[in-house]
């Protein structure tokens, strides 16, 4: 620091707080400073900053799965809000959703010095009595059943599932078939309760789920099947990827969409609209999602308290981030 401000001509402490990003140094003398850091290859301290100003700057994200869409794109939203903050991520893949890996994943975090934690959780595991979060450790949730426990950003999953099965139901569908996602997924759970109770309150019946682990290759299985009903013509899919292996299901069994069956998704991925025919599906907004779990995670830095708070994403309770239907070309009016 002491070569840079001899190159720069300024004191030690001006470069200081221009390597800190502090205010009160104008536009000339920063960029001065800047260019000597550059000729001379200095490079800020980190971990004795760490030190001096009580943190990393840092925000550790648990997961249990990279292999969904919705985990990598919460993932992706968390990174981008994260460093608008001017914090990084440090990413943790728990390979066995267990208390002791838990326990682990945040013992390891806490060597690589983060100051709070992020954890996507979409399986049913913190509602679990074998599973807790350590205590005095900042955190949110992302996409669990753990609102009364812990400060939880989630989807409104029910909301958007009521919305894609009125929409068939508007269109003349008797019924709307199901293709649910995995058991032990809370987002798929909702969904599902969500599909049956719209049917139910509009004196429909509920035909027999149709399960798929949310690949595009269980939405092609369960789509052979699907395609074999009859019945089915409108089928609400959990996810997008799902929701293109039954569109390759039903065309191969001769069901036109939305000739003969209507399909509604979940996620509206980027490539949904380029589906043949382009995917009628629920918006999650990924973005905001992630949004909000950076700022609840901050928030609760700075008031310096445990994971107890109000009723947004800085204290217990969940926080749902709304979703909306978008249209295309594979819903129709039943014979339509």
């Amino acid at each position: 620091m002491a070569d840079v401000a001899r190159l720069a001509g300024v004191s030690s402490q001006t470069v200081s707080r221009v390597s800190n990003g502090f205010a009160g140094v104008t536009e000339d003398t920063r960029r001065q400073v800047l260019a000597a850091m550059r000729e001379l290859g200095y490079r800020p301290n980190s971990a004795a900053r760490a030190l001096r100003r009580g943190e990393f700057r840092t925000l550790g994200v648990i997961t249990f799965s990279l292999s969904t869409m919705g985990n990598i794109r919460t993932l992706e939203a968390i990174a981008t809000s994260a460093a608008g903050h001017g914090y990084a991520v440090t990413l943790l893949p728990v390979a066995v959703p267990t208390q002791d890996e838990v326990n682990g994943a945040f013992s390891r975090l806490g060597e690589l010095a983060v100051d709070a934690v992020i954890v996507i959780m979409e399986i049913h595991l913190l509602d679990a009595a074998t599973v807790s979060l350590p205590p005095g450790v900042q955190v949110v949730v992302a996409d669990s059943d753990a609102g009364d426990r812990y400060p939880v950003v989630d989807t409104d999953q029910a909301g958007g599932a009521r919305d894609a099965v009125r929409h068939l139901l508007g269109l003349g569908h008797e019924t709307v078939w199901h293709l649910a996602g995995p058991e032990d997924s809370f987002a798929a759970q909702r969904r599902a309760d969500a599909w049956r109770t719209t049917l139910t309150e509009a004196g429909r019946p509920a035909p027999p789920p149709v399960r798929g682990d949310w690949s595009a290759q269980s939405g092609y299985r369960a789509g052979l099947l699907l395609a074999d009903e009859p019945g089915c013509t409108a089928v609400f899919a959990a996810n997008d990827q799902m929701a293109l292996g039954l569109l390759r299901a039903l065309h191969e069994r001769g069901r036109r969409v939305p000739e003969d069956v209507s399909v509604v998704g979940f996620d509206d991925i980027p490539e949904s609209a380029s589906f043949l025919p382009p995917l009628t599906t629920v918006h999650q907004d990924f973005a905001e999602v992630g949004r909000l779990c950076v700022e609840g995670v901050l928030s609760k830095m700075r008031e310096g308290g445990d994971t107890g708070g109000g009723s947004t994403a800085g204290g217990h309770g969940t926080t749902l981030v709304p979703t909306r239907l978008v249209v295309r070309q594979s819903t129709a009016r039943k014979g339509g």
